[in-house]
């Protein structure tokens, strides 16, 4: 896989219109959770855009925002066409290698769909408050910490 991360600004008109599509496929349309996808997270000067692509094709998508006392990693998903290759496994790596890389003194955080919370507790995530709704679905927060 070929791993890019950028900011908003870096981002060509192709992989900002790939990634939304993918965003809208995976969490509007296939969840069927209609809710308004694009945010002011999306163009905040310190997020970064992670896009994993096989044979030139999006393949998986996340999102880190400096959120001042941590960063969260949301929009976390992989495509139909490459699940169950350990692909997601591979974006958090390379999501939490970024969140590292630029927000290196802060936990990481993220609001996992609770079905996940094995997957991202394999990761080191430990859960804190309670399950909630979120847009009809289920989730949890969880917190990365650094030892």
């Amino acid at each position: 896989m070929h791993w890019l991360c950028k900011g908003f600004d870096e981002l060509t008109t192709t992989e900002l219109f790939t990634l939304m599509r993918a965003r809208v496929d995976v969490f509007v349309v296939e969840q069927n959770c209609p809710y308004p996808e694009l945010d002011d997270g999306d163009i905040d000067a310190n997020s970064k855009h992670i896009l994993g692509y096989q044979n030139n094709q999006l393949c998986a998508y996340a999102r880190c925002i400096d959120k001042s006392e941590s960063v969260a990693i949301g929009r976390v998903l992989v495509l139909p066409h490459a699940r169950g290759q350990g692909v997601a496994q591979r974006l958090m790596q390379h999501a939490l290698g970024v969140c590292e890389q630029f927000f290196s003194e802060r936990p990481v955080m993220l609001s996992a769909q609770t079905y996940l919370l094995g997957f991202y507790q394999q990761l080191g995530f430990v859960t804190r408050g309670s399950p909630y709704l979120e847009d009809g679905i289920e989730h949890q927060d969880m917190y990365l910490y650094k030892r």
